[in-house]
């Protein structure tokens, strides 16, 4: 789900919310070591993402924040943000390339620069805390 957040609007707050989870609390964010990525490098994009940026000249740039259940990816056109929603059971993240991932969920995809330890970090946490809300939510169903 592709949403601008610009502007508060409870609606889409609320749909957020519910897809991915609250945010997590400072406790929690210590415990896990931050939630969010920093500047990410996009080199490509589905279609729909593509052309909000490509509206400007800037840099396509973009972070991800950590939700208990999926990510928010959040880039910029224009002045206007916009955020990217992914529950954990739609996100497919691949590594192409030595310096590249891939980031999947529905219909969408970004393809982000890793040019740093830090990203590839970064990507193995979300990796690790996708494989855990996916084991355990599936207790109970043996």
């Amino acid at each position: 789900m592709l949403f601008n957040v610009s502007y508060r609007n409870p609606k889409i707050t609320n749909t957020i919310n519910q897809t991915v989870g609250l945010p997590f609390t400072l406790k929690e964010r210590f415990a896990l070591k931050g939630i969010g990525s920093g500047k990410l490098y996009i080199n490509s994009s589905s279609i729909e993402i593509h052309n909000l940026l490509v509206l400007d000249s800037y840099l396509n740039v973009c972070n991800i924040e950590i939700r208990p259940d999926g990510i928010i990816l959040g880039f910029r056109s224009l002045l206007e943000s916009y955020a990217l929603i992914i529950p954990y059971y739609q996100l497919k993240i691949y590594k192409g390339k030595a310096e590249e991932y891939s980031i999947y969920g529905n219909k969408h995809f970004v393809k982000i620069k890793a040019d740093s330890p830090k990203i590839h970090r970064f990507m193995k946490k979300t990796l690790a805390l996708k494989a855990d809300h996916s084991s355990s939510s599936n207790q109970g169903y043996y």
